[in-house]
């Protein structure tokens, strides 16, 4: 049956609280078995694993398959796999290929999921001797240390002298995705979080989180999770 066009009064009981928009809304059949087709290629611990690691760096098939401890043919059909969905890419660099998560609104909401499940924090690079890892990291605790703070790559190129380029070449090798991309996931998770944890409005949350704008936090909201503020508070509680 088409949900699109269920006639809500046919529901056997009426409990006076009738999901009409909830319904009207919900996608179909094929989308909700797109999405059971990602979390089944996700049902090895191994892959899940691997994908987790490529949100954080992009890396070489012969570096992967030492830091997972799998034979190469192993590590390729995973890649395959992967790659296959949609949730990583690669590149050539003369004979070697390069894998790391794609920059694509499923994968980050799939890095988020993975995290918040069984409560993993995304890895902190510690400064060490390399003077553009320091600056990068030093950008990196900038940008998080205000969520609600707007920045622009140029003015964060400005504020810390570096070439725009170099900063976000670096800070993708760093931390896995772009500026952008990053501080959006790292705000709507923090949404999340007061979404949870508290009674707020969502207008409040969202210029909390740098968003001046409802409508533009509620679209990148369901960017990330899928769904809108107010539905994700629904479900969370």
């Amino acid at each position: 049956m088409d949900v699109k066009h269920f006639n809500i009064k046919q529901l056997p009981h009426n409990h006076g609280r009738l999901p009409v928009n909830l319904v009207a809304e919900m996608p179909d059949g094929a989308t909700f078995g797109s999405v059971a087709d990602v979390f089944s290629l996700l049902g090895d611990g191994r892959r899940v694993q691997l994908f987790w690691l490529l949100c954080h760096c992009e890396e070489c098939v012969a570096n992967l398959s030492s830091l997972m401890g799998l034979s190469s043919p192993a590590l390729s059909h995973h890649l395959k796999l992967l790659k296959n969905a949609g949730l990583i890419g690669s590149r050539r660099e003369g004979r070697e290929v390069y894998y790391t998560a794609a920059d694509t609104p499923r994968a980050s909401a799939l890095h988020i999921m993975i995290e918040d499940t069984v409560e993993l924090t995304c890895p902190e690079h510690e400064p060490g001797t390399d003077e553009r890892t320091h600056a990068i990291a030093e950008v990196h605790d900038y940008l998080v240390a205000d969520l609600g703070r707007r920045e622009t790559i140029e003015s964060l190129a400005a504020r810390f002298h570096m070439n725009r380029t170099t900063l976000q070449e670096d800070f993708r090798r760093m931390y896995g995705l772009p500026v952008a991309t990053y501080i959006r996931n790292m705000r709507i998770r923090r949404a999340m979080e007061l979404l949870r944890t508290t009674g707020r409005g969502v207008a409040d949350i969202a210029a909390e989180v740098g968003y001046g704008s409802q409508s533009k936090f509620t679209q990148a909201f369901r960017e990330v999770s899928g769904l809108t503020p107010r539905e994700y508070r629904t479900v969370a509680h």
